[in-house]
């Protein structure tokens, strides 16, 4: 792994991103990639504290399961573990992220062991009655030690001796500083000299509470001995359970530092998929500093990339291959989310020089091996910087051309970066090869670090050449010997590159004009449909004052008012000249469109002469004339369909125990067929079952359900000190 991160200059990514672990790992997060994305999801919804640092503790593991003795911060390391799943466990979490934490059911018997520590590792206040005596007179000996040599500094006789009047601690013990003479008035050891010559000494009269502190500590690391040893008893008997929340712990940590990444410069998790679909958009290559976003289509077999010397063809080849490895990994990084990425059992990096002088390979000779390698492949992608390294290029372009062709059949997805434009024109006819072009700014006399698909790049050698420095008149006799019609031939494919470039901007702009004109004509069609709604109110409206007056000119009647009939005649004509349809084009309707009646959507079932049959999304067909339509783009609503779901009952227990003890062998296969299904559900890898040694008629009985179990992988009889020859140990 180191070697392919060395070759794509990520070394200091996945370094930076190694730091956020709680413990040293590899960065492979193995199992389904979509669940793990899916509980990291789930976990960004929550603020939470990241993981204590922590050991690794596959020796202690080992230790325990050879009924060892762990020493007091290997015990230590156990309770921080358990204690931050404990943590998480006050979270309110939801779905898989749930059910997950959910699976960690912690037995009594470490639960128990949680409470003898403190922060520090040291062990509590009131855990061993021993343990707390000898440390309260271990700290009543430290003040008399202290108290002695406090009274010696303040001795009379003394004064003229001392240096200071501190004491000092050298090599773990209390002392004084001390002059040369000190002996004729005071009896002391000498356990170290200062650079100025004085003496560090201890005073006989507190030598015997040294002697006595002494044994005090040795007293106290018998007993912490005998608590490490009750301890260890008890995670021996639980060593399943430590095995499996010590596996979790790693799980969890992989989370948390992708997390945690992500969020450092606001990356993106792009997730593999199966389809055939390969594009890079606005990728930020992390090794470089303030990087131009790369947008590329690599979905075609073969990428070949061409153009200006120091243009970024390479770093475009890195970038790619850098993508499809962090998001094979499930690593965050700088990119749109509209990137896509295939799926890729294995990437390949063809970056050196081969050449090897011990092992007698030419760089040809390297690279030819290289190559071979290549076709016992499957499902890869490979990157390989300037393909016709180290032979001549005319015959490399005939053996490559049919090399990379064989390797398409091959389902080998080939990333290429090539000066050699025979090659390029070779390949430029299969469907399956992609052409790229590094391009070059010539106003400006350098590379844009821009690229152009679909086209061959010049390599601009020349001007390369004089940017760094070669005099003129060598770069006049280079190309007088290279020759006009090679020139004439980088000037046809510059000039198609500029071609290439002029109409890719053209498209841009009529892309942008179509869509302009598409959204003004939807303006337009909006605002004729608003003033059709506002003229057909008020025409309503008229209709409403109409029949007002018409009731007022009834009542007028009623009242017996002179020629109110005539009146009211002459108003009720009036009122049917009124018109109040909408104001609407002539559209032509056939079955099967989408149309508006008033407020009512629907689709046309069938048509008759000038009125239709409409099915409105209740459901109800009605008949209306073809005039009063309109048309409707918007599709029936769909009513969501019932999603199914499966929900597979949680074990009640969560042990990974059974014992099978007094039982019938029917009841305990029964038992143990159980048994097994709840340890699947839960996620453990081992279990423990007692069947007893006895007859042997359970014994085999258990044995031959287990060689029939298809999820069983294997079983051993357990440790003697789990049962031996009457359990097994099984693993799922």
């Amino acid at each position: 792994m180191q070697d392919i991160f060395k070759k794509l200059d990520l070394l200091d990514y996945i370094d930076s991103f190694s730091k956020l672990f709680s413990r040293e790992k590899s960065i492979i997060l193995e199992g389904d990639i979509n669940l793990h994305y899916r509980l990291i999801k789930e976990l960004s919804n929550f603020e939470f504290k990241e993981p204590p640092k922590v050991e690794n503790l596959d020796r202690a593991l080992m230790h325990i399961q050879k009924q060892g003795i762990l020493k007091v911060y290997e015990i230590y390391e156990f309770v921080k573990i358990v204690n931050y799943f404990n943590y998480l466990k006050r979270f309110n979490f939801e779905g898989k992220l749930q059910e997950w934490i959910d699976r960690i059911i912690v037995p009594s018997d470490i639960s128990k062991v949680l409470g003898y520590f403190d922060e520090k590792s040291n062990l509590k206040t009131g855990v061993n009655e021993d343990y707390d005596a000898i440390k309260d007179a271990i700290y009543k000996n430290k003040q008399e030690i202290k108290q002695g040599l406090y009274k010696i500094i303040n001795a009379s006789k003394l004064r003229s001796y001392l240096v200071d009047s501190q004491v000092h601690y050298i090599n773990g013990e209390e002392c004084l500083l001390v002059r040369g003479g000190f002996n004729h008035v005071l009896k002391a050891s000498v356990i170290d000299r200062s650079n100025s010559g004085f003496f560090y000494v201890v005073p006989h009269s507190v030598s015997s509470l040294k002697q006595k502190q002494s044994d005090l500590l040795n007293k106290q690391e018998e007993i912490l001995l005998k608590v490490c040893k009750e301890v260890s008893s008890l995670f021996e008997k639980n060593l399943l359970f430590l095995k499996f929340i010590n596996k979790e712990f790693d799980r969890f940590d992989h989370y948390q530092a992708r997390l945690f990444f992500a969020k450092i410069g606001d990356k993106n998790f792009i997730l593999p998929s199966k389809k055939n679909s390969n594009k890079l958009v606005a990728f930020k290559h992390p090794a470089l500093h303030e990087a131009k976003p790369i947008t590329i289509d690599f979905s075609k077999s073969v990428v070949m990339i061409t153009g200006v010397n120091a243009g970024g063809k390479t770093m475009m080849l890195k970038s790619i291959l850098s993508a499809v490895l962090m998001s094979k990994y499930l690593l965050p990084y700088n990119a749109h989310k509209d990137t896509q990425i295939g799926t890729f059992k294995e990437i390949t990096a063809v970056l050196d020089d081969p050449q090897s002088v011990k092992n007698d390979i030419s760089t040809f000779a390297g690279r030819m091996v290289e190559f071979s390698n290549l076709f016992s492949s499957k499902n890869a992608i490979v990157g390989v910087d300037e393909i016709e390294l180290g032979t001549d290029s005319d015959e490399a372009a005939s053996l490559f051309k049919v090399i990379i062709e064989e390797l398409i059949q091959k389902d080998i997805k080939i990333i290429i970066t090539t000066h050699h434009k025979r090659l390029a024109a070779l390949m430029a006819s299969n469907k399956d090869v992609e052409l790229v072009a590094a391009l070059y700014d010539e106003e400006n006399q350098r590379p844009t670090y821009e690229f152009l698909q679909g086209t061959i790049g010049k390599s601009y050698a020349f001007e390369t050449a004089t940017r760094y420095g070669i005099p003129q008149n060598v770069i006049k006799k280079a190309k007088v010997v290279y020759g006009e019609d090679k020139d004439k031939l980088n000037e046809l494919i510059e000039r198609s590159s500029a071609l290439e470039i002029e109409y890719k901007q053209k498209i841009e702009e009529l892309n942008y004009e179509i869509a302009e004109n598409q959204r003004l004509n939807r303006n337009l069609k909006e605002e004729k449909e608003n003033l059709d709604e506002h003229i057909y109110q008020e025409k309503s409206k008229l209709h409403r004052e109409y029949k007002d007056a018409r009731d007022e000119a009834k009542k007028a009647i009623k009242a017996k008012v002179a020629k109110g009939h005539h009146h009211l005649n002459v108003s009720h004509s009036k009122a049917q000249s009124i018109k109040t349809e909408k104001v609407k084009e002539v559209e032509t309707f056939k079955v099967g469109d989408r149309v508006k009646y008033r407020t009512s959507k629907g689709e046309i079932v069938s048509i008759k002469g000038k009125k239709a049959f409409i099915e409105n999304e209740m459901g109800m067909k009605l008949q209306v004339l073809l005039s009063d339509l309109q048309r409707s783009g918007n599709p029936p609503k769909v009513k969501p369909k019932p999603k199914s779901t499966v929900t597979v009952q949680k074990p009640d227990s969560g042990h990974v125990k059974l014992d099978l003890h007094g039982q019938r062998a029917d009841e305990a296969i029964e038992n143990l067929d159980k048994f097994l299904s709840d340890a699947l559900i839960a996620g453990f890898d081992e279990i423990l079952v007692y069947h007893g040694i006895g007859t042997g008629k359970l014994s085999y009985a258990v044995k031959q359900f287990l060689d029939k179990h298809p999820k069983v992988k294997g079983y051993t009889d357990a440790h003697p000190s789990q049962g031996g020859f009457g359990a097994k140990v099984i693993t799922l």
